[in-house]
């Protein structure tokens, strides 16, 4: 019933990354906020924070596929490092930045830029090392670990950083983010060298993002958990319109809150996870959990009150986190190490680019309508578009 830890106790690597992942995602999920509320701060505009998405969006896809086919030929241990040390360098950049009496909006959308296309190099490795570590039977309990990670910083990161934007100043978030990664970074030092798997034809690099690409589509299951994941995040994700609502619930608290909602959902479901080891049809169980989702996210287009939207976000969490633990289940069943890397930047794609698209969207919409519309229409289109993902893929609702 409850959450399962054995795998901290049994494998020391994964303790390593489980602990500077723990931190650094903290770090991460105040920056995560300190940028929107920035540039709606120096903007008054939810488009320009929507903007903040496409940008990532650009760098997600280009260097998520990149780093997932060199994941797959070398060291991946030396890529999370690199990774981390361009974290590392942009966080010291939104320092600098935000020091100046006028902070440069054009340097903030270059460093998140480069943040993103360092993350999504580096995160295909990780995920890969990762499977590399664990073997299969502690694969589930594994997922809901890295969901715990996940939803523990995404509480307190928001919650630190709306405390500190209000009192010390955006500079002092980044500075906490920068020391984070410095965490990191000396924790994935710790961890040991994992050799991919020989390969006898060493092919082209494109040529190994092709076959990476043919493998997804030939599996129903994968295919299904990708579009299933973009669907509902590309139709329902509200984050881009957190700072507009927060202006009308006092600001940055209010903004801290609405930010750490969905996480505290997560954490709940977390908790109480081992339930999903007894579960055998994944792909039914994402579809469910997706369509929870969209349902939540539309009463929240009907929230009035700070305490009623939190509570909605809460429950959509819960319900985006039940998804995630079966889709990485169907992920790492469905995949062999081989492919580990250009695979890992599949997923990365599938679970950034439908919050990021979604984001854009959101904002958009909320600056031609209102906020409320744009949640109202967008948990409406989300739950007739994971529908009809489900009813069009009849072996991923099998699965």
């Amino acid at each position: 019933m409850f959450l399962d830890i054995s795998p901290l106790k049994k494998y020391k690597d994964y303790r390593y990354i489980f602990i500077g992942q723990f931190i650094s995602i903290i770090g991460n999920m105040m920056t995560y906020v300190a940028v929107p509320y920035q540039v709606y701060e120096l903007t008054h505009s939810s488009s320009m924070v929507g903007n903040i998405s496409i940008i990532q969006l650009f760098s997600v896809v280009i260097f998520a596929i990149f780093g997932g086919a060199y994941a797959d030929r070398i060291n991946r241990k030396k890529i999370i490092i690199s990774g981390e040390i361009i974290m590392i360098l942009c966080s010291l950049g939104f320092v600098v930045n935000t020091a100046f009496p006028k902070p440069s909006l054009l340097i903030i959308f270059i460093l998140v830029g480069v943040f993103q296309a360092a993350s999504g190099f580096h995160r295909p490795a990780m995920t890969a090392i990762i499977q590399k570590i664990i073997p299969q039977q502690d694969i589930k309990s594994v997922s809901s670990l890295n969901s715990l990670i996940w939803s523990v910083g995404a509480i307190c990161g928001p919650a630190i950083s709306g405390i500190l934007i209000s009192t010390l100043g955006l500079k002092f978030v980044y500075i906490v983010d920068l020391c984070s990664f410095i965490v990191s970074l000396s924790a994935i030092f710790l961890i040991s060298n994992y050799p991919i798997e020989s390969i006898v034809e060493k092919k082209h690099v494109l040529k190994d993002i092709k076959d990476g690409f043919l493998f997804a589509i030939s599996k129903p299951e994968i295919l299904g958990s990708y579009l299933i994941d973009i669907v509902a995040m590309m139709f329902a994700f509200p984050i881009a319109l957190f700072p507009a609502m927060s202006q009308n619930w006092g600001g940055a608290h209010a903004a801290g809150m609405l930010y750490s909602g969905m996480a505290i959902g997560t954490l709940l479901v977390t908790l109480l996870s081992g339930w999903t080891n007894k579960v055998t049809r994944n792909g039914k169980a994402v579809v469910i959990a997706a369509s929870l989702w969209a349902f939540f996210i539309l009463w929240l287009g009907f929230s009035n009150h700070l305490f009623v939207a939190v509570l909605f976000l809460i429950l959509a969490g819960g319900a985006d986190g039940i998804s995630g633990i079966f889709r990485q289940a169907i992920w790492n069943a469905s995949i062999p190490n081989s492919m580990r890397g250009r695979l890992s930047g599949l997923e990365m794609i599938s679970y950034m680019s439908g919050p990021l698209i979604g984001n854009a969207r959101a904002g958009y919409v909320a600056t031609l309508f209102s906020v409320h519309i744009s949640l109202i229409s967008g948990g409406i289109m989300c739950f007739v578009g994971v529908i009809l993902t489900g009813v069009c893929l009849p072996k991923f609702w099998k699965s």
